[in-house]
């Protein structure tokens, strides 16, 4: 037998202040955020993702700043998940509730944000959004870089940090290059000086976006981490070490395999997993490909995408929402959302239709046809809101999800009773053929 390697966890920076220092940081960070918070729950203004033009009004005149800084606190609040929006109604997070007595909840809040410094500072005007992206992909190994010198570093070395992090990204998704014939194209110098030029611009674009979440430092030209973007990198680099060195290690795969590898396990390390995966990859790129698992065939592999994105929280917000007008994936959406917002997961259910919730029970029993066992599938019968199996059986004919047919074959095999497989077989049948 084999011994797999190891590698060291990383050691804290030397000089990290302790927690409560790291904490008393932070808060002063949000405090804007936290203050904005705290008038949005009171007032219980219009819920709406960007601040309502008259609720803007109001807050900029109680608070006494500029409406641009409202909007902008008001932004922070909702990624540092210290507001929740819960329809038209504005409630607090329970990071605001626990706001001041607790380090950690207040840490969890500014890490949050800052995992979403892409969100809080626009993209420049003009650039291709998948330059933006190789940016935003590369920000970890300049972090990195910056950790590693302990102080500032020049915006130089930076910027040929990027350049190269970006050329090896476009390299291993194999890109071709389109454009005019070979004759027609720029010279090699041309092109190369407009990719350091746009390459300027986005490292600018990112380095302001993390000295904005209280990240970074900046000077004339030169960029330095501050002692709570120190610690944040060190959490990252010690979560990808505790993955490599998990029994499941699934930081190197892609979502759909880092997924499959955690189907079996327990609640508990199927979410350090997650973590540790989403920590090895800019937020965006990681929500992204979820999302894409989740548009996929495999039911099981949807609903463990929208548990990833559980762990992601306030970043994966926005993306989620987006995403509720498309049918297979709009239970789990509606559910992410009313658990992000503060439901009991207990009592998130009654946000789904009857007909959402029945389209949401033939999603699970084809992840369970497909990779579970028939005595789960069996007792599958009793989560259905229907109550007994002709209502069930009704409903599921109506919704017209793809996989009916296979679920009910599978159903009819499995159950016990030969009466009542009887009746899902014929339906099953009746489904095929599309007779009544």
């Amino acid at each position: 037998m084999t011994t797999r390697r190891t590698r060291p966890a990383p050691r804290p920076p030397e000089g990290t202040p302790p927690p409560a220092e790291l904490a008393r940081q932070a808060r002063a960070v949000l405090a804007e955020a936290v203050r904005i918070a705290h008038w949005a729950a009171d007032a219980a203004g219009p819920g709406s993702a960007p601040l309502a033009a008259r609720a803007l009004e109001r807050a900029a005149a109680a608070l006494e700043l500029p409406p641009a800084r409202v909007r902008a606190g008001w932004d922070r609040a909702r990624l540092a998940g210290l507001i929740e929006l819960h329809g038209d109604t504005v409630r607090p997070g329970w990071r605001l509730r626990a706001w001041d007595r607790d380090d950690s909840a207040v840490l969890r809040g500014w890490v949050a944000l800052f995992d979403a410094w892409s969100l809080v500072h626009s993209a420049p005007d003009g650039i291709e959004a998948t330059a933006v992206a190789e940016a935003v992909e590369a920000v970890p190994q300049v972090l990195s870089l910056l950790q590693l010198s302990a102080g500032p570093v020049t915006v130089p070395a930076l910027l040929d940090l990027l350049g190269q992090r970006v050329a090896e990204l476009r390299e291993e998704r194999c890109e071709v290059p389109y454009g005019p014939p070979p004759q027609q194209q720029p010279p090699a110098d041309a092109t190369a000086e407009r990719s350091a030029d746009l390459n300027t611009v986005l490292l600018d674009w990112a380095l302001e976006g993390l000295a904005a979440v209280g990240a970074l430092t900046l000077a004339p030209g030169q960029a330095t981490l501050t002692p709570l973007g120190n610690w944040a990198v060190w959490v990252k680099l010690e979560q990808i070490c505790v993955a490599a060195q998990s029994p499941a290690g699934n930081i190197e795969r892609s979502a759909a395999d880092m997924l499959l590898g955690c189907a079996r396990l327990t609640p508990g390390p199927a979410r350090a997993e997650y973590r540790a995966w989403l920590a090895a990859r800019p937020v965006g790129s990681a929500v992204a490909e979820l999302l894409a698992v989740a548009r996929g065939e495999d039911a099981l592999l949807r609903g463990l995408a929208f548990e990833a994105l559980r762990v992601v929280g306030a970043p994966a917000e926005p993306v989620v929402r987006s995403v509720v007008t498309e049918t297979p994936l709009r239970p789990y959406a509606l559910l992410w959302l009313a658990e992000y917002e503060g439901a009991d997961p207990d009592d998130a259910q009654d946000v789904l239709s009857r007909e959402e919730a029945t389209w949401l029970w033939v999603d699970t029993a084809a992840a369970v046809a497909d990779h579970g066992e028939t005595g789960l599938l069996v007792r599958h019968l009793d989560s259905a809101v229907q109550g007994t199996v002709p209502a069930l059986l009704d409903e599921i004919r109506a919704v017209g999800h793809p996989r009916t047919v296979q679920v009910l074959v599978a159903l009819a095999a499995a159950h016990p009773d030969p009466a009542l497989a009887k009746a899902v077989r014929r339906a099953a049948f009746q489904v095929h053929t599309g007779s009544v």
